[in-house]
């Protein structure tokens, strides 16, 4: 039980050497490389960036050097990109990066780029798809994972949120996770009857893991613990090989992940999915049972080759890690943010209880509905530490969307002319510098001051408007789940999921920092921004509920 409870402690640790540390290599790697180098295949391999004329690039040392500002980009891409939207004042500018200047766009722009040509406007994945072929497992480095994971993502998040006689509501699906996490604080959690040091970054994950698992699979999911290690396991694996694999020009990439231990370790998960879901999905069809589940509504809705079971299993992996990693770091901010804020704690109590008794102690969709201080408290916390620090538009011909959940970046392939005249030049990668348009004081007031209800208030005072000041709201200034008809499929179940387990720890926990420790900083890779998997926070079990 003890390395289960460290599994993502240590799965961080190695995230964050994969990051710092270079990949070493063997001898016969190291020759292999030196003849590849050398071949005139290579001198023609990359592309020289052009810049757009008049654009300022943020970070420039005082001889006008990018340098400094590309090793910055790594650890502090939210200062240069704070920077360079305030230089701009909201407008063009380019942020330097390892991988070249990447051109941070106004939000108006992103309508225009997302139903761009895909031959013209493409994606960079983050992460590289490692895929097993046959019964020989051939590896295949592409391009496309994190493509493929997010449109899948859409596709098929779609049934958490699309009302129909067929699927659960909001309100049918509450029970079971209420359910799940009531289990799951019971075996995850430590027993807390007086003061206890939890880790709480690592608790939430396993706890995220196994309520996600039981919408996606039932209880056969949610409590085999080997597939909710490889869900949380998964993830970081595919972050660690991406790391360590994009030290590596594209054409070497293939022999290099050979050598790379955690892409070997993808091909195990996959296996495991087929294993374990495959028997899952024969045994339904036998039966004639139809569980409310992900799992199901992908079956049923399963059309040419996604009826393939393997392909099912495959997609549920990959679902699966997104929604568990994304999901888990909200809850880790909230507490933090409570313990150094704790005068927001009774408040949150007083609403959540009145709102419990008036829906028989249950957290039934009316009882959310009756919570806009909790509601505004996420949003105000995800204002100030959001997944992403920047949103990159995306469209593919079958699965559309645009979740913040994934770092993406598009790629202009061609001079491509926008509306108003201006041409984005070829091998451009664009964004949107979205955690940056959240503190713009013209959008929010006092922007750096944390205001745990500012958005109740501004529901209260402009109702009209109440929709865009949601936690799970989409637009243009509060673009952290991505934008519009393309933003994340299942920000609504996941805001409801969030929502309840921090019900649950304000009704059963008191909770509070460690004497002199403060609020675990945010860790920055990029344009990701993390929770601290390090952060302690002490837990007591509440006597009297809320």
């Amino acid at each position: 039980m003890a390395h289960s409870q460290s599994l993502t402690a240590s799965l961080y640790q190695q995230a964050q050497k994969a990051i710092d540390q270079p990949f070493s290599l063997t001898p016969a790697l190291i020759a292999v490389i030196f003849l590849l180098v050398t071949s005139s295949a290579y001198q023609s391999y990359s592309k020289r960036q052009r810049l757009a004329p008049g654009i300022p690039i943020v970070g420039l040392d005082k001889n006008g050097s990018v340098k400094a500002a590309r090793k910055r980009f790594i650890p502090d891409a939210r200062g240069l990109l704070r920077e360079g939207y305030e230089m701009a004042k909201g407008g063009l500018f380019y942020v330097p990066s390892p991988l070249g200047e990447r051109l941070m766009l106004h939000p108006k722009y992103i309508e225009e780029l997302k139903s761009a040509p895909i031959d013209k406007v493409d994606f960079v994945a983050t992460f590289q798809e490692v895929r097993s072929r046959r019964q020989d497992h051939v590896i295949q480095l592409t391009n496309s994972w994190d493509a493929d994971v997010r449109g899948e993502i859409h596709h098929y998040g779609q049934s958490l949120n699309a009302a129909s006689s067929r699927r659960q509501s909001t309100r049918d699906l509450m029970p079971a996770i209420e359910e799940e996490i009531l289990d799951s604080f019971a075996d995850v959690w430590p027993e807390c009857d007086d003061w206890t040091e939890v880790m709480v970054a690592d608790k939430f994950t396993q706890l995220v893991g196994r309520v996600s698992s039981r919408m996606f699979g039932g209880t056969k999911l949610s409590q085999h613990k080997e597939w909710v290690n490889t869900t949380i396991t998964f993830a970081v694996d595919g972050f660690i090989g991406a790391q360590k694999i994009k030290k590596y020009p594209h054409f070497l990439r293939p022999i290099a992940a050979k050598f790379i231990p955690e892409i070997a370790k993808i091909k195990n998960h996959y296996k495991l999915a087929h294993d374990l879901l495959i028997p899952m999905m024969k045994e339904r069809k036998k039966t004639g049972e139809t569980p409310m589940d992900l799992l199901q509504w992908m079956v049923e809705n399963a059309k040419g080759e996604e009826t393939a079971e393997q392909f099912i299993a495959d997609v549920q992996l990959k679902v699966s890690f997104a929604a568990i990693h994304t999901s888990a770091a909200a809850p880790t901010q909230l507490i933090y943010d409570l313990c150094e804020m704790p005068e927001i704690i009774a408040p949150l109590r007083e609403e959540l209880k009145n709102a419990l008794e008036k829906c028989d102690g249950h957290l039934t969709k009316q009882a959310f509905n009756m919570m806009p201080k909790m509601d505004s408290f996420l949003k105000e916390s995800q204002r100030f530490n959001p997944l992403l620090l920047s949103t990159y538009p995306r469209h593919t011909p079958h699965h559309p969307s645009n979740l913040a959940s994934v770092t993406m970046e598009r790629l202009v392939h061609v001079d491509y002319p926008m509306s108003d005249g201006f041409v984005i030049p070829a091998h451009t990668s664009v964004g949107v510098a979205t955690q940056a348009v959240s503190m713009d004081p013209k959008i929010y007031p006092d922007p750096e001051k944390f205001d745990a209800f500012r958005f109740a208030k501004l529901r209260e005072v402009d109702p009209e408007r109440a929709g865009k000041m949601q936690y799970a709201s989409s637009n243009p200034q509060s673009m952290s789940f991505g934008f519009g008809r393309h933003a994340c499929p299942g920000r609504f179940f996941a805001a409801n999921e969030i929502k309840a387990i921090m019900a649950h720890v304000l009704t059963h926990y008191d909770f509070k920092f460690p004497e002199g420790q403060g609020r675990p900083p945010s860790l920055g890779v990029e344009t990701q921004f993390l929770p601290n998997h390090e952060g302690r926070v002490l837990m007591k079990k509440r006597t009297q509920g809320l």
